[in-house]
């Protein structure tokens, strides 16, 4: 079964965002993934940007005028 962290990043300035996202992901166990929600802008596409880099697999969820949710797949072995 696998598991559904949550993270809020709403509101939360670069590149804090992505650091908090790296620290979240390594906390990850093999069954667990990460719904992020964070800012559209410049926010977004650091962060997206660096999932590409960091080779993590995920999908936007949602997506509004203010914020998109992204949720982020846990290739942990």
């Amino acid at each position: 079964m696998t598991s559904l962290k949550h993270l809020d990043l709403k509101s939360v300035p670069c590149p804090l965002n992505v650091v908090k996202i790296k620290l979240a992901l390594e906390k990850l166990s093999k069954n667990e993934q990460l719904i992020v929600e964070l800012d559209k802008g410049e926010p977004e596409e650091m962060v997206l940007n660096n999932l590409k880099e960091m080779g993590c697999l995920f999908k936007e969820i949602k997506e509004n005028k203010k914020f998109i949710k992204i949720i982020i797949l846990n290739d942990n072995k």
